[in-house]
């Protein structure tokens, strides 16, 4: 098993903190010489993968920087050249792809998260006091100018805004301390395998076998790609909506809830739990019962095929005991933001989910998701039918649910936009020094 230097690999990647407020201080580099020794003075600060021995730390602070920002803070051509395509064109530029269009066009992205601002700073925090301290010892300077941040927190439940338990079906991962315990591996014919840490972290070992591509030393290991997405959620379309197609009983809307999304709000997946069961389940049992197949449902009678959890981790769905869903795998570590909302009510609140994925390699991964599973039906042969739950409305858009007879849900709302993003390296310890010139 492979053993990660977690000295020199940034915190919340293979192992997240569980920590309840969050902020994202999107930063631009105006003067190269006082961004650099912002960046020394905060290195011995940053919150590594080390364990913590004697408990949680009050707040925690990490740092991504995007393709510009690489730039802006005097990285050589060469060295930046060699950095991937998609994390070089930004996620603005490969927007439709993404199937971000009419609503979620970059054109109507909030103007400051229209392009990848040059750096990001991340803090974690147990309380809004302690974030509030962590946000001005690490801005107070001002060396960045800070163009935007956005504060984040936990829902009661553990949950997101349209009040599903998210965030604990994570991937498996082979390391001494970030993997047997975090969440499900890859299924194959005789149990479960645990991906290796090169399909999240630069300069390891992945499902090939050997270290993936990467940019030159030290900027190669130790580090990994971020994708960041603002997505807001229409919580009273969501609930109006349902109320439409389910009528006034909470138990046959919160059922074809869970047909749209694969599992019952309480985090149990359809695949294990077709009908509902009314007591909550703990998190071990969650990681427990998150070791399901698809393979076992070729038609989709208790998980439908387009529902949004067989499309953003296929398992076994696509054939080959699950080998050629591996490869795709992503780490999020997200988080909601805005209020919760009342009901159906509708309001002028901006409220929805802080999308944060890391991986290896963006288009191999998130882009296959989003692009690929998510944007388009043919890889479970449901033709143009995208995911019910994210994609954009569109009045010719449906989602099947299979059964004598089965139910079309049509037309494609809008549940959840996009209001901006990029793609971001999260260098290693060691590459942030050479980059702050230490």
């Amino acid at each position: 098993m492979t053993a990660i230097d977690q000295g020199d690999l940034q915190g919340n990647i293979l192992c997240g903190y569980g920590f309840e407020h969050a902020l994202y201080a999107f930063l631009q580099v105006r003067e190269r010489a006082a961004a650099r020794g912002w960046l020394r003075d905060l290195l011995p600060a940053l919150t590594t993968a080390e364990p913590w021995g004697a408990g949680r730390p009050d707040s925690t602070a990490n740092l991504a920087v995007s393709a510009r920002g690489l730039a802006a803070l005097g990285m050589d051509r060469e060295v930046l050249a060699g950095f991937p395509a998609d994390f070089l064109e930004g996620m603005a530029s490969r927007a439709r792809m993404l199937s971000d269009t009419g609503p979620s066009a970059p054109e109507r992205w909030e103007t400051p998260l229209r392009g990848e601002a040059h750096v990001v700073l991340m803090l974690n925090a147990r309380s809004e006091s302690a974030l509030a301290r962590a946000r001005d010892e690490h801005l107070a300077s001002g060396a960045l100018e800070l163009v935007y941040e956005q504060p984040a927190a936990a829902l009661a439940g553990a949950r997101e805004h349209f009040g599903f338990r998210d965030g604990f079906a994570q991937p498996q991962i082979a390391d001494r301390r970030a993997g047997p315990w975090v969440g499900s591996g890859t299924p194959r014919r005789f149990g479960w395998k645990a991906l290796q840490p090169g399909e999240f972290v630069l300069g390891y070992p992945d499902e090939d076998g050997a270290p993936p591509a990467a940019p030159a030393e030290p900027y190669g290991r130790g580090g990994t790609f971020m994708v960041l997405r603002k997505l807001r959620q229409d919580v009273a379309l969501w609930h109006r909506w349902m109320r439409e197609w389910a009528g006034d009983e909470r138990e046959e809307r919160d059922a074809l809830a869970a047909k749209i999304v694969g599992r019952w709000q309480d985090g149990r997946p359809l695949s294990l739990f077709p009908e509902r069961v009314h007591d909550q389940p703990s998190a071990d049992e969650l990681r427990r019962t998150n070791r399901f197949r698809f393979r076992d449902d070729p038609e989709g009678l208790r998980c439908p095929l387009g529902a949004h959890i067989r499309r953003v981790n296929p398992r076994d769905a696509l054939g080959g005991d699950g080998r050629l869903s591996s490869r795709h795998r992503i780490i999020r570590r997200g988080m909601p933001y805005g209020p919760p909302a009342d009901g159906d009510r509708p309001d002028d609140e901006d409220r929805g989910l802080v999308f944060v994925s890391f991986q290896a390699s963006i288009e191999r991964q998130f882009e296959t998701i989003q692009a690929r599973w998510c944007a388009d039906g043919d890889p479970f042969g449901l033709g143009a039918d995208a995911d019910f739950l994210l994609a954009d409305g569109d009045p010719d858009g449906k989602m099947t649910i299979p059964g004598d007879p089965p139910r079309y849900l049509h037309p494609q709302p809008s549940f959840v936009t996009t209001r901006g993003g990029g793609y971001y390296f999260v260098p290693g310890i060691g590459a942030l020094a050479a980059l702050a010139g230490s």
